[in-house]
């Protein structure tokens, strides 16, 4: 240790054990030292033993290993149907991709299950609570860790308002309230999209942090049980719209003399746009992984829980999205509640609409109740890496749940959802998913083809960090191309036909020239490393397809965070990790009996 970090951990220690934080003082000296705390901090990387045993000791009780495959499926199925279909379902055909929705949604989910792949390979290897927190930390280090986590916390917070207040309107369907402002308060003097009081949404959001603060099993079972019921809707809803639908509804508008006819009527463009928008929907499988220190068997179960949801939800997407197509021209659609909507002007089958705004109520149900188990879960672990406050870490003994962090969450989800309409929040939501997915994807890749150990990563990581930056900057090429080059010519598909062969010339060479330096034990991502090449150039181009706000607004968050990193989270950290003044360095814990391979 070098003179200055001796000092720095001598202060540390006469600060009575708060180290950075006991006093005015040595906050300031700890400011003073930032620079090199950054220097020792930002990419110090942790080891996966030490995540599975020392710094999981620090939430003290350890959660109850209870759950299996089937509860995992019912979990992805939960926490995916729901939101995604019956919010941005009616925006994306309307607006952008028409009935090539049904395209839409393939896309974007093919784009999930490659994503899920790389999530399945760290779940099965590294299984905590942490997801792609622990994911990034284990292998980029902890700067690059904290700034997924808070994406990771803001995706479902923002996400879990805005399908909140979207319950309110289902509801009212449901029982034959159209307009939702008939269940909102309004308060006037407030800005236009914050002036609404939803009082329906704070209270099922409440309900259910009581719910996943109790036990995660009895959490499970009740998200089973509304999932089936759930599913059933769907069905319900495919089967109509299949019945009382016209296929000609897939080619011809409303008014074909304002609007492009056509099953693709705004282009490939318009169908990539539609599947950045109702990415939405795939969000929840990634929930499934921070349940992995909660499975039983994480090499059987976690495969089985993360893909196979996301399979069965992207076919059960399209088949909804095709009925809605054939229920309306695509310029008919009601953007708000695109499927109740769509029944009301038939004589005699207005009760129809009602059934699917229960069944939706259902759905966005079991979507709070998965997503509000994964935000949980990742504040905790952030908690548990010193760089949140230690209380966020605590499991509670006796329901072997990370009770701190729900209700903190749960409170704060529910103060957002009082007053933000949806349009403000749904912005926020993509962006921050496929950034997310983006960071693992290319995590996976690092961790395969960089051995352990400090010597062995500095020489080894050169090659591969060099290949990731190289392909994202090809994808970004594509994807600049292909949004601001002129529609049409030959010069714009020669050009988005050369990228695409560097892509994969890219790839080729890097598995050509660079050897894997770590085999996974258990369960790894097929045909490495084209799976997760595939994943990050999608989700490049996904990105891409955005609007200018949503990048606006995601810069404003990721510097708030670095912000935030700065000036609290590297000095936490150092003093737990450093100076000791927070571990439990003779903790040393191994895994519960029940977790079996």
């Amino acid at each position: 240790m070098d003179k200055g970090a001796l000092v720095e951990a001598t202060e540390c220690s006469d600060g009575g054990g708060a180290g950075s934080f006991s006093s005015l003082r040595a906050y300031g000296r700890a400011l003073a030292q930032t620079p090199r705390r950054l220097a020792r901090r930002a990419c110090a990387a942790t080891a996966p033993s030490e995540e599975m045993s020392r710094v999981r000791a620090r939430s003290g009780a350890q959660m109850a290993r209870a759950l299996r495959w089937p509860d995992l499926v019912g979990l992805g199925l939960g926490g995916m149907v729901g939101a995604g279909v019956f919010v941005t379902t009616g925006r994306a055909t309307r607006h952008y991709a028409g009935p090539g929705v049904v395209v839409s949604y393939a896309i974007a989910g093919l784009c999930a299950l490659l994503s899920a792949f790389c999530y399945t390979e760290f779940a099965v290897d590294l299984p905590v609570a942490g997801g792609a927190f622990s994911y990034l930390r284990v292998t980029f280090g902890e700067f690059a860790a904290f700034l997924t986590g808070a994406n990771l916390i803001m995706e479902y917070v923002f996400s879990n308002a805005a399908v909140a207040r979207s319950f309110t309107a289902y509801l009212g369907t449901a029982v034959g309230v159209d307009a939702p402002s008939k269940w909102r308060i309004a308060v006037p003097g407030l800005p236009k999209g914050f002036n609404e009081v939803d009082l329906v949404a704070v209270g099922v959001i409440l309900l259910i942090s009581v719910c996943i603060c109790y036990s995660t099993k009895e959490s499970s079972v009740v998200n089973m049980v509304l999932t089936v019921v759930h599913v059933a809707f769907i069905l319900f809803i495919v089967v109509m719209g299949f019945w009382r639908g016209d296929v000609r509804n897939l080619t011809r508008p409303a008014d074909p003399e304002h609007n492009p006819g056509g099953f693709f009527p705004h282009g490939a463009a318009g169908v990539f746009n539609g599947a950045a928008m109702v990415y939405l929907s795939y969000i929840g499988y990634d929930a499934v992984s921070t349940m992995a220190e909660e499975v039983e068997r994480p090499a059987r179960d976690i495969p089985i829980g993360v893909s196979g949801s996301v399979v069965v939800v992207t076919v059960l997407y399209c088949l909804m999205a095709v009925s809605m197509a054939m229920l309306l021209p695509y310029d008919a659609i009601d953007t708000e509640a695109p499927f109740s909507a769509a029944f009301k002007g038939s004589s005699g089958w207005g009760w129809v609409s009602n059934v699917i705004g229960a069944g939706a109520s259902l759905g966005i149900l079991t979507s709070l109740i998965v997503a509000m188990l994964g935000q949980a879960r990742y504040l905790c672990i952030i908690g548990r890496s010193g760089m949140m406050p230690a209380w966020l870490a605590k499991v509670h003994p006796r329901t072997a749940t990370p009770v701190n962090a729900s209700a903190f969450l749960g409170v704060f989800t529910a103060a957002l959802a009082l007053f933000t309409e949806l349009d403000v929040l749904l912005n926020l939501v993509s962006i921050g998913t496929l950034f997310v997915f983006y960071m693992v994807a290319n995590a996976v890749v690092y961790r395969r083809y960089v051995a352990p150990g400090d010597e062995a990563r500095r020489r080894a990581a050169w090659p591969t960090l060099a290949f990731l930056g190289a392909f994202s900057l090809v994808a970004l090429c594509f994807t600049l191309l292909w949004k601001l080059a002129p529609v049409g010519g030959v010069a714009k598909a020669g050009l988005l036909a050369a990228c695409g062969a560097v892509a994969v010339a890219t790839v080729g060479a890097f598995q050509a020239l660079v050897p894997q330096a770590h085999e996974p034990e258990l369960w790894g991502v097929p045909g490495m490393p084209w799976v997760p090449a595939a994943s990050v150039f999608l989700n490049v181009f996904l990105l891409g397809s955005l609007d200018r706000p949503s990048y606006v607004r995601f810069g404003f968050f990721s510097a708030a965070t670095v912000l935030v990193y700065v000036l609290y989270s590297v000095h936490a950290s150092y003093d737990a990790e450093e100076s000791g003044a927070t571990v439990l360095d003779a903790a040393k814990v191994q895994d519960e009996a029940g977790c079996k391979v």
